[in-house]
């Protein structure tokens, strides 16, 4: 339940620790376990990139018949998450806005189920 309100919510830490009366140390730990666990029951169904040419041509059939973009196979986009600076990290996650970030990246098919997920490289 931890790692759901975490990840609908957006709380912080320090929020979840109030709500759940658990220690921060202790969320940090159950959050990564939990996003985990998530990822491990449901990739096969719910992240799975086209594996054949029938597969990835389904991809663009969706995209055409749907939104009329003909020999798309996915939107990709991308977003800078703003974190606070990790200790001895030095500028590496500094980017031009001022701020430090990891980057969300993201593919999509036509009907906006995941097909592929990055998070975590540097700003």
């Amino acid at each position: 339940m931890l790692t759901l309100r975490f990840l609908t919510s957006g709380d912080s830490y320090h929020s979840l620790m109030y709500t759940f009366r658990i220690p921060v140390t202790i969320i940090s730990k159950i959050i990564p376990e939990g996003c985990k666990a998530l990822y491990e029951v449901l990739k096969e169904d719910y992240l799975k990139i086209p594996s054949s040419n029938e597969e990835w041509n389904k991809v663009a059939q969706d995209f055409e018949l749907k939104w009329q973009f003909p020999n798309c196979i996915g939107a990709l986009d991308d977003k800078h998450v703003v974190m606070k600076q990790p200790q001895n990290s030095e500028s590496l996650y500094f980017i031009y806005k001022g701020t430090n970030s990891i980057v969300l990246l993201a593919l999509v098919d036509a009907n906006y189920k995941f097909m592929y997920i990055d998070v975590g490289c540097n700003g």
